[in-house]
């Protein structure tokens, strides 16, 4: 079992800039997903970026050229640098870990961390 807890969140003006944190504890396979979610209220949650252990990145649409994912191995953290930061990315954001063994995927949810855009 994987443990996720993040870290980060705050309050910042539009064009401001924040960093998030994901730690994983546990029993980490080699070959895994990271995912960062939001879920703004009355909303559903969506996909905002991914990284594969092998350092593939995907993104959200609206926020490519902003958002950086990355992940620190040795560290076993992956990080969300959010730059340029809007009203309209304000949301709980998530830290998702999944991998998949003999056919079964296995995800693990962190509790969330709080990202407001407002001036």
């Amino acid at each position: 079992q994987v443990q996720l807890v993040e870290s980060g969140g705050g309050l910042v003006q539009p064009g401001g800039s924040l960093r998030l944190s994901c730690a994983a504890s546990g029993s980490i396979s080699r070959i895994y997903t990271m995912t960062w979610f939001r879920q703004a209220p009355e909303k559903q949650r969506e996909l905002v970026a991914a990284i594969t252990s092998g350092g593939s990145t995907n993104y959200l649409d609206s926020v490519k050229g902003r958002f950086t994912i990355s992940q620190d191995n040795a560290k076993n953290t992956v990080l969300l640098q959010m730059n340029s930061l809007k009203p309209e990315d304000t949301a709980v954001y998530y830290c998702n870990y999944s991998t998949v063994q003999d056919g079964v995927t296995f995800a693990s949810w962190g509790p969330g961390t709080q990202v407001t855009v407002s001036s």
